[in-house]
């Protein structure tokens, strides 16, 4: 927890007055969200759209300005975690069930600011499940799609119930093991029809990854590709 912690509070080190900032969601992303609510409270100017319910629930309590889509045309700083991160800097996100609505913010922002610690860094993307969102429509033979691919695929399920994204939709987590070429697959999956997206977030989405370090450092490791 500390080590994301300090990732998270490194990210907002980069946020000027006047900018929009755009919200993720999970564990670390929280982190985040407490040390801008500090930093407004302090004087930073700034306004804000969330990735999920949760995330602006949080930011409203911490008197973070949240300000509708329909007033922006760009994000300028998105913070956000991920579930893996690779050495070409492509990612695994949607751990939290959030992966579309934080594809979005992060495809309409100028950078996009990765928040992890250091288990969540890997030679090749795969160990962890990646997340899938997929109507609640013929969800078996979608389901089906999916196995050619070559993965294990589950419906989420939370609570003794099926999770149920904030858009409606289902999330599939797919075991791949491996991911030699996640630009592909992404468009694989995405070519089903009842696939919404997938949690798969290309290289060139990523501005810089804070790493936070179990022995209380922090790296931070720019894209320069």
């Amino acid at each position: 927890m500390e080590a994301k912690r300090l990732a998270a509070e490194k990210a907002v080190t980069y946020l000027e007055d006047g900018m929009v900032v755009g919200l993720g969601t999970g564990s670390t992303t929280l982190w985040a969200i407490q040390k801008i609510g500090e930093r407004v409270k302090g004087g930073l100017k700034i306004k804000a759209v969330a990735s999920s319910e949760r995330s602006e629930a949080m930011a409203r309590e911490l008197n973070i300005p949240i300000i509708s889509f329909s007033s922006i045309k760009q994000i300028d700083i998105t913070i956000d975690g991920a579930d893996e991160v690779d050495e070409k800097f492509n990612l695994i996100k949607g751990g939290g069930g959030a992966l579309l609505r934080e594809k979005i913010l992060v495809y309409n922002s100028k950078k996009f600011l990765v928040i992890v610690d250091d288990s969540k860094l890997v030679a090749q993307l795969g160990k962890f499940p990646l997340p899938v969102e997929m109507i609640p429509f013929a969800t078996n033979l979608s389901l089906e799609h999916l196995k050619k691919l070559g993965c294990k695929p589950s419906i989420r399920i939370e609570k003794n119930e099926t999770y149920k994204t904030d858009n409606g939709n289902l999330i599939v987590d797919c075991q791949f093991d491996k991911i030699p070429d996640p630009n592909k697959l992404d468009q694989q999956i995405k070519s089903i029809p009842g696939i919404v997206d997938t949690g798969l977030f290309s290289n060139t989405l990523v501005t810089a990854v804070m790493v936070g370090c179990g022995d209380g450092t922090i790296k931070v490791m720019n894209n320069l590709s």
